[in-house]
């Protein structure tokens, strides 16, 4: 009896261990992988599948992340680790390894610092436990460095922390933006070839002081550019896009014809329009202000592509605050914040890839803008909009602080969700067509210039403000906040840049890279409170119970084989 029992249990054993070689045979050849989470954080999109797919040489990526790190930082530690080795998965060309910078001599360290300072990687500094509850300085470089050919990239993995932002979100918005850090450092490196962004100047655009933040962002990974269009005989096919920053004057017909020629051969144009020029200071000066249209030129060239600026300007309940003097003290005037209608906290239309995800955009004195039907093809997306709790006034509008005085009425406030950034994508049909002169065509002719008057498929985007993508500067020492930092309010309205940034990538995007962006990888934290009270009988239940439950089944196991063997 003992013999067959012995037998019986090694055919078991040989029939378990059989399958489990079996089985991890067959996981050599089929591999498959099924993500169950709500957020997808285990999938890549499409187009980043496509763009690692497509590297045909060996690309080596260097993380500078290894060592001990806070908890947070291990997150992003392994994030980057789990999503390199997915990329693996698809392109065995892909090669990575985790690199310390901090490891070495003195004479080491500071010369790994050096060479990275040259690639503009710059550390942060953390606080690290001690152990001895005290704490202690570790600088920190949350950056990867990508060779592909004899070219290199550098990706940093760290978004950065601005006044007031919270460590947990920063870091796990970090580790949601890895898979589009690196497609699009995949991306940049394989093509080869920076692209190309011109500001135009002549028409009293903003200065490069007030834009220099914004020029410094794209200058990471671009070319930039400004240039007078009267200077040009023409926009050349490769300036990737043309940005239009708050032209104050009107733009000349030749200079419209040249930026209309532009889109026709495929030309992608970023509009950044005020319908009013008008700011606080034009109010404070006189009781009330009567702001002028700005006549830029363009109304009829937008017009023929199928959207109108309205002569009005929002106002909207959901805005950013403004200072105001409210009493004295002493010989000093005190203030306070009050909600500013005409300076709007703007949504993001979380559809599309530009402004998925993104924080609110704050605006200044927009105006709302109408799509307009066309004769060509043209696909408009409304990228920004006022909230449900908005209104407008037409021109001529009155605009004074006393209207501060007084609680709004709701009701008035009835006529929402009005376009403040509209995305066109299309064959956009020339102004000009059936308006060439014939001394217009002698010219063209003589500069061997050929006109069109239909575009190739192309994009534009229409923003009805210009100040929200500006920097503030300082006038007497010349520093400059970032994009978004509103004064008054002392704090960053990060949607202002984010958008911006976006609006650029996605013309210049050809393998629509920032689809990948749009993923969102939610952060589900421990309630900090009711883990502190509840952490010894949790521990309990973890390591204690699962101890009892095996001393209660060896004791019962036991007992049952003396009743049944005995």
């Amino acid at each position: 009896m003992e013999f067959f029992n012995k037998s019986s249990r090694v055919v078991q054993f040989i029939i378990i261990a059989a399958i489990v070689v079996m089985v991890n045979i067959i996981g050599q050849y089929f591999y498959a992988e099924f993500d169950l989470t709500d957020d997808n954080r285990f999938t890549l999109s499409p187009n980043t599948e496509k763009v690692v797919a497509s590297l045909d040489d060996n690309i080596t990526i260097k993380i500078l992340l290894d060592g001990e790190f806070p908890a947070g930082f291990k997150r992003l530690q392994a994030s980057t680790r789990e999503i390199i080795n997915k990329f693996r998965d698809i392109n065995a060309n892909i090669i990575f390894e985790f690199e310390d910078p901090n490891a070495g001599t003195p004479e080491e360290k500071e010369q790994t610092r050096k060479m990275l300072i040259e690639d503009k990687i710059v550390p942060i500094s953390l606080n690290i436990s001690d152990g001895n509850g005290g704490f202690a300085q570790k600088a920190v470089f949350p950056f990867a460095v990508v060779y592909y050919k004899n070219r290199k990239t550098v990706v940093n993995l760290l978004e950065e922390q601005k006044l007031g932002d919270d460590e947990e979100e920063v870091l796990n918005k970090s580790v949601s933006l890895l898979e589009y850090k690196f497609a699009n450092a995949f991306h940049r490196i394989k093509t080869g070839r920076a692209r190309n962004i011109l500001f135009t100047t002549g028409s009293d655009e903003w200065d490069q002081a007030q834009v220099f933040r914004l020029e410094s962002e794209l200058r990471n990974y671009h070319k930039v550019g400004r240039v007078a269009i009267d200077s040009l005989v023409k926009i050349d096919s490769t300036i990737d896009v043309v940005i239009v920053a708050g032209p104050k004057k009107a733009m000349t017909p030749q200079n419209i014809f040249k930026l209309d020629q532009y889109i026709m051969n495929g030309g992608k144009i970023i509009w950044l329009l005020d319908k009013f020029h008008v700011s606080l200071d034009s109010i404070s000066k006189q009781k009330f202000y009567i702001p002028q249209d700005t006549d830029t030129g363009t109304d009829d060239l937008l017009f023929k592509y199928g959207v109108r600026i309205v002569p009005n300007l929002i106002m909207d309940l959901e805005c950013s605050q403004i200072p105001q003097v409210i009493g004295m003290s002493g010989d000093k005037p005190q203030t306070k914040l009050f909600k500013w209608y005409y300076h709007p906290t703007t949504f993001p239309n979380n559809d599309h890839p530009i402004t998925k995800n993104i924080d609110r955009v704050n605006m200044f004195f927009p105006s709302s803008i109408d799509t307009v039907k066309t004769s060509g093809n043209i696909k408009k997306t409304a990228l920004l909009v006022s909230s449900p709790y908005a209104r407008t006034q037409l021109s001529p509008v009155r605009l004074t602080f006393e209207i501060l005085k007084v609680t709004p009425d709701p009701a008035k406030f009835n006529n929402g969700n009005l376009p403040v950034a509209v995305l066109l994508e299309g064959e956009f049909e020339s102004m000009f067509k059936n308006r060439i002169t014939p001394d217009m065509q002698a010219t063209l002719d003589q500069l061997n210039l050929k006109f069109l008057d239909k575009s190739k498929p192309t994009k534009q985007i229409i923003v009805s403000d210009s100040d929200f993508a500006k920097n503030l500067v300082n006038n007497q020492t010349g520093e400059t906040e970032d994009i978004g930092f509103n004064k008054w309010e002392r704090r960053y309205y990060k949607g202002n840049k984010e958008f911006i940034l976006n609006a650029v990538e996605y013309l210049i995007d050809s393998e629509n890279i920032l689809e990948s962006r749009s993923k969102q990888v939610k952060l589900r934290l421990l309630d900090p409170v009711k883990s502190k009270g509840e952490r010894t009988f949790w521990q309990w239940i973890n390591v204690g119970l699962p101890v009892i439950l095996l001393i209660i089944f060896g004791i019962g196991y036991s007992y049952w084989r003396r009743r049944k063997y005995a």
